[in-house]
């Protein structure tokens, strides 16, 4: 897979999609506002680049990436392009029997290199088992994020090397780890943020409702990104929720912000907004970047069962990458050559994570059964002692047996 067949390729548009100067939008909130790309039949959102790559104002968050260089919007495309790069070839591998599972966060790129780069060094993020891009951000090996699901480590990097905490696959609960730690963060003095992650699906657990009433009360300064990609597995938003989900803040007591989560430069904005807000002693925010999850929930399981090809058709003419190109171009901040070199680094990317992944060693079977007590337990050994019989039923198979 190359750069210009994940990133280039020409976009088919919806119907409905409009362009910024025939939308005539008004900002109805300091949070939210109509998209300059939307019908009025789809939601409103801060949005700073259209699909069709056309730079739009706001006076609320145009101050937040006000100074970026071009380098620096190089820097998300290439960003943007590699973490899908190694998303795409983490799927290869899956498939090929390489990694037991794996999450894809195609489509999602935007949303998590922008989000990222709003972080700061001193920051502590707390991902779900998604957010490849974040942990690209905060200077994770991506190499070491397929260690857990080739069933080889329990993660794969130290926590605290880069402020960013492992995977939590348990659906949720990494909103309370990351509400305590900040609470723990202002006790201490210091300036510096958590930002927790998680999905629309995650939005509807009590561990959710819970990070938000405790971060409330504690005006712990913690900023909730939640990236609603319209699915929970199979399960649609409007099965979950009957407002939006960043008007759930509202109840809590504190703001919430929908931004178009494919558009980088939004997603960047709004991140470094509710995180420069939690610094000042001001409290959470609930972000909800608005994107779509182009293909499965995980290698094991098949979208086509669920949803139609019309509604992903919809949104891959809205694919960030695509999207930042085209300003990119049109803005003569990037030639040919940036995106020639791009390519073959995105390649070397991908033989370098296959080469990786494949000189891992196979899982230790029987690592299941230790730890599970402190002192052992009958059950467990004779569990382990059941599980022993069945592997090596496969060598007598083997021997004619």
């Amino acid at each position: 897979m190359t750069v210009e067949s994940t990133a280039a390729r020409k976009p088919r548009r919806s119907a409905g999609t409009k362009s910024a100067a025939s939308a005539g939008a008004k900002r109805t909130s300091p949070a939210a506002k109509k998209s300059p790309g939307t019908t009025g039949a789809e939601p409103e959102l801060v949005q700073l680049l259209t699909p069709e790559g056309e730079r739009v104002k706001d006076a609320t968050y145009d101050p937040y990436v006000a100074d970026i260089t071009p380098d620096e919007l190089r820097g998300l495309y290439r960003d943007m392009v590699l973490s899908r790069r190694f998303d795409a070839e983490a799927t290869s591998l899956q498939r090929q029997g390489e990694l037991g599972l794996w999450a894809s966060m195609l489509g999602q790129e935007a949303a998590q290199i922008g989000s990222g780069r709003a972080t700061r060094d001193d920051d502590y993020v707390f991902p779900t088992y998604r957010e490849h891009g974040v942990a690209w951000c905060r200077g994770v090996d991506p190499t070491n994020l397929l260690g857990m699901f080739r069933g080889v480590n329990n993660g794969g990097w130290d926590p605290n090397t880069n402020n960013f905490h492992l995977y939590t696959i348990v659906i949720g609960s990494q909103t309370l780890h990351a509400t305590g730690y900040a609470m723990g963060i202002t006790k201490d003095g210091a300036d510096s943020a958590v930002i927790a992650y998680f999905g629309d699906g995650a939005s509807s657990q009590g561990d959710v409702a819970e990070s938000f009433t405790f971060s409330a009360v504690y005006n712990a300064p913690v900023v909730f990104f939640c990236q609603n990609n319209q699915w929970a597995i199979s399960e649609p938003t409007e099965k979950q929720t009957r407002v939006p989900l960043y008007q759930r803040a509202q109840g809590f007591g504190f703001p919430g912000v929908r931004v178009d989560g494919n558009d980088v430069l939004a997603c960047l904005a709004v991140t470094k907004w509710a995180l420069e807000r939690a610094r000042r002693g001001e409290g959470p925010t609930l972000v909800e970047a608005y994107t779509y999850r182009m293909g499965a929930h995980t290698t094991s399981d098949d979208p086509t069962k669920y949803r139609a090809d019309e509604e992903r058709e919809s949104w891959e003419a809205k694919d960030p990458i695509l999207r930042l190109r085209t300003y990119l171009e049109a803005s003569n901040h990037a030639d040919e050559g940036f995106f020639a070199e791009l390519e073959a680094e995105s390649e070397a990317l991908g033989k370098r994570v296959r080469e990786v992944v494949r000189a891992m060693p196979d899982p230790d079977h029987f690592a299941i059964f230790e730890n599970v007590y402190a002192d052992g337990h009958a059950l467990v050994d004779e569990e382990r002692a059941q599980f022993a019989a069945y592997q090596a039923s496969f060598a007598d198979e083997g021997e004619g047996k």
